[in-house]
């Protein structure tokens, strides 16, 4: 083979590759694919939340082997901290009165402002008999303010679609959450304010599970006493919504409302974000059996109590 005849090789396969080339970045999004990724949760002894741990604060154990995390985020109030995307969904189908309303726009607006400093971007939807995307993901603290200033609740409302609000929020997380860069991982919630029993639903909590769970989203509920059928004196039984599994079964939590004032409540559910963590790592391709399920368990080193979202994982064919 002549030496022209290399170059002129050389040249064609630069040529085909270079597209290859200029497309690495997007090539390294990808691979977050294979990611297993985890939200966990850490609280202390009296059960509140720990946060600003690192990756050294926390074991992984597969099967019962250790093995080290690839990833590891914590949300932070600075620009380096774990990207937040949010989904605010509330129940207008209930029976508050305006003053009550008044009073959690007020909280809402709070717990907005709450995460202007951090790497956040909140959409706020709505629901009854349908579910409305009010505003959409935003990081200007100043459009969420006025977005939520604008809220009203349904007076004739005859159905609450809970489990279809929960549904169209993690969808709009997927396909119009903000995207970020291979190296972080966006904690991803829906804060579900409602009173706990979801009526004329089309989506089943099953098909909401699955999909929270294969968008790594954790559910939030708050149950408001103005809703609920219960003595606000007393801790309510668990409510149809806890009881599908739609919350614990993402990595989430409930949150009681104990008056008509809202902000402990959103005071509480902001601790909690700020105490979770996201850990992942790269499934062994070679371990066997390939397809079969893998306990995983994550502990924490300090002797906190961690909550994961989920117990393992079937590792996905290459």
């Amino acid at each position: 083979m002549s030496l022209k005849t290399v170059i002129v090789l050389v040249l064609a396969w630069w040529v085909v590759a270079a597209p290859a080339v200029a497309q690495d970045d997007r090539d390294v999004i990808k691979i977050r694919t294979d990611l297993v990724t985890f939200e966990v949760t850490v609280a202390d002894r009296n059960g509140r939340p720990v946060p600003n741990l690192t990756r050294e604060d926390f074991q992984i154990f597969e099967d019962g082997v250790e093995r080290d995390a690839d990833f590891f985020e914590a949300v932070r109030q600075e620009g380096t901290g774990r990207p937040l995307s949010i989904v605010l969904a509330l129940d207008v189908s209930g029976s508050m009165t305006d003053s009550e309303m008044e009073k959690l726009k007020t909280a809402l607006a709070s717990f907005s402002n709450r995460f202007a400093d951090f790497n956040s971007y909140i959409a706020i939807t709505t629901f009854a008999m349908r579910v409305s995307t009010v505003q959409g993901f935003t990081n200007r603290n100043d459009r969420l303010v006025s977005a939520i200033s604008k809220l009203r609740r349904e007076r004739d409302g005859l159905s609450t679609h809970a489990y279809d609000a929960v549904d169209h929020a993690v969808r709009l997380l997927a396909n119009k959450g903000p995207k970020y860069s291979a190296n972080r991982l966006t904690k991803k919630a829906v804060v579900l304010i409602t009173d706990g029993f979801p009526v004329g639903d089309i989506v089943s909590p099953p098909t909401v599970i699955d999909r929270a769970l294969e968008g790594d989203t954790a559910v939030y509920a708050l149950i408001l006493p103005s809703y609920s059928r219960f003595q606000p004196s007393k801790r309510p039984l668990i409510t149809p919504l806890e009881a599908s599994g739609v919350i614990d079964k993402t990595g989430g939590r409930s949150f009681y409302a104990s008056s008509d004032n809202f902000e402990p409540l959103f005071r509480a559910l902001g601790e909690e974000i700020e105490s979770t963590y996201a850990i992942a790592f790269y499934p062994d391709r070679d371990r066997q059996p390939k397809n079969q399920f893998r306990n995983v368990r994550i502990v924490a080193r300090k002797g906190l109590t961690v909550r994961q979202n989920r117990a393992g994982y079937i590792p996905e064919e290459p």
